[in-house]
Order: C-alpha cells, then structure tokens, then sequence
C-alpha cells in the first residue's frame, strides 16, 4: 500500500496525482466519486457510469415498451416510495 499525499486549497480543491489518476484510468473531465464508509474511510472511486450515453442498457429491457402514461405512473410511484422509505 503507497500513501500519496495531496494539499486542500483554501476553496476546498485538491489536485490528484498523476499516479492516483492512472491507477483508475481517469482523464481530464471524467467525473470521481468520493465513497465515505461508517468507520470514516474514504475512498476515491471513477463511477461506473460517467455519463448519460454511458447508461445505455444498463437497465436491462422490456417485453414491451411502455407507454408515456405507464412511465409517468412508475415515475410517481418510485417518486413517493423513496419519500415515504426517508420518513420512516
């Protein structure tokens, strides 16, 4: 295991070296994610799915397309689902 250490600027930025950028095949405005653990690790992570195009058949398909109407309702169901789960 290295330890590469980098300065946080007074506007919260940090520089990541070179080495660190290689190590996960990161390029000039390619987008990081920052996973903080419950022990308080934090790693350095390149998302899976940079981009929208980069979702493209992520989601698997369906045995029939769905109707704008169908989409809507699926949309508002998971919409008040995630609301509800945050309240319990």
């Amino acid at each position: 295991m290295r330890k590469i250490i980098s300065t946080v600027t007074s506007k919260g930025q940090v520089t990541i070296p070179v080495e660190v950028r290689r190590y996960p095949g990161l390029k000039t405005n390619d987008k990081v994610a920052f996973v903080i653990s419950a022990d308080g690790t934090v790693q350095l992570q390149a998302p899976r799915y940079p981009n929208i195009a980069s979702l493209r058949g992520a989601a698997g398909s369906l045995e029939r397309p769905m109707t704008w109407k169908q989409m809507k309702e699926t949309a508002y169901k998971d919409r008040f689902k995630v609301q509800d789960d945050e309240t319990e």
